[in-house]
């Protein structure tokens, strides 16, 4: 077969365009150790366009039974495929800002419990409806008269009662029926082992029965901690020291994962002992710091890491804060 050489112009420019495209695409990063051993997803819920389909993030990741992934960021919460498409969103003022989220099966239904510090509330939402069917505002009952209420997390007993932690204020934690009544609060501001600085991040650790609350004290000094109190509020233990700022806590059977507002993701097993650290940032500029646009974003390495999530088959799902809006998978190597 004879080319002309035009023919073979267009093809030495096809082929130095494949080749350039490649040298350019991103490759997955394995990180981990041992049986936590994962590998990124490039690319994973960026649009067609390869910009970021959520802006701004300082939120949190749940997962319902079918699979799908909700996100919240500043404009709303964003629902994605496990491929990484989104498939839905709640957008708008009623579904902004929502800091921490948690996810609970409630018959047939799924419902989406969400912690809002800039709107200084609580909320639950149906989860495939968008149906908001509870408000909690700052229970005046309480007895602690006028205070700031900058709600940073919020957690679910097994009985329904909610937990709300007015992390970015007086530090208690307040405790409310399934209904919204106010039942009762703990804690208080400090650096005492029973205090909190910074009850930023909470959840229900099912590791242990009776299952207890799992409290990330975030900026505990000389670092960041996990505690455990019981369903009750009253103390147990301090879990662990030495994580950072730890944002958030998510269970999956024996483990744990943290997120450090530093750039690093720590798993931790049913001892509490480290398992793997994932994503590290070793760049002081860059670990905690919001303002990392997405053409800095390096694969493989956090920035201010903030949410995660375990999917059924041990993947992991994380959200840094992030002015651009950075959601990631990571896939559990078997």
């Amino acid at each position: 077969m004879r080319f002309s050489s035009n023919c073979l112009s267009a093809l030495l420019t096809l082929t130095l365009f494949s080749v350039s495209f490649a040298q350019e695409k991103v490759q997955p990063v394995r990180m981990g150790a041992g049986i936590m051993t994962f590998d990124t997803v490039p690319g994973w819920g960026l649009r067609p366009d390869g910009h970021s389909a959520i802006g701004a993030t300082h939120g949190g990741v749940v997962i319902d039974k079918a699979g799908n992934i909700y996100t919240s960021a500043k404009a709303g919460v964003f629902v994605f495929s496990p491929e990484g498409a989104v498939i839905h969103s709640y957008l708008g003022e009623d579904y902004s800002n929502l800091h921490d989220i948690e996810i609970r099966s409630e018959g047939d239904e799924e419902f989406i419990y969400g912690a809002r510090n800039q709107n200084a509330e609580g909320i639950k939402f149906n989860a495939h409806t968008g149906e908001i069917v509870l408000h909690l505002p700052y229970p005046e009952e309480s007895g602690l008269g006028k205070i700031k209420f900058s709600p940073t997390a919020i957690t679910v007993a097994p009985n329904g009662n909610i937990y709300l932690s007015n992390g970015y204020a007086s530090n208690h934690i307040f405790i409310f029926d399934k209904e919204g009544k106010y039942l009762s609060h703990f804690g208080e501001k400090g650096n005492g082992m029973k205090q909190f600085n910074t009850a930023h991040g909470m959840t229900l650790d099912t590791r242990y029965e009776p299952n207890r609350l799992l409290i990330c004290d975030r900026n505990h000094q000389p670092k960041g901690r996990l505690l455990h109190y019981d369903l009750d509020g009253q103390f147990i233990e301090e879990v662990i020291t030495g994580l950072g700022m730890p944002t958030s806590v998510s269970i999956q059977g024996d483990y744990v994962s943290v997120p450090d507002l530093q750039g690093r993701l720590v798993i931790l097993n049913k001892r509490n002992v480290i398992m793997a650290v994932l994503g590290h940032n070793p760049d002081p500029k860059k670990g905690g710091n919001y303002n990392v646009p997405q053409d800095q974003w390096v694969e493989g390495i956090f920035s201010g890491t903030h949410g995660s999530f375990w999917d059924a088959s041990g993947n992991l799902y994380i959200q840094d804060w992030n002015v651009d809006g950075r959601i990631m998978k990571l896939v559990r190597v078997k």
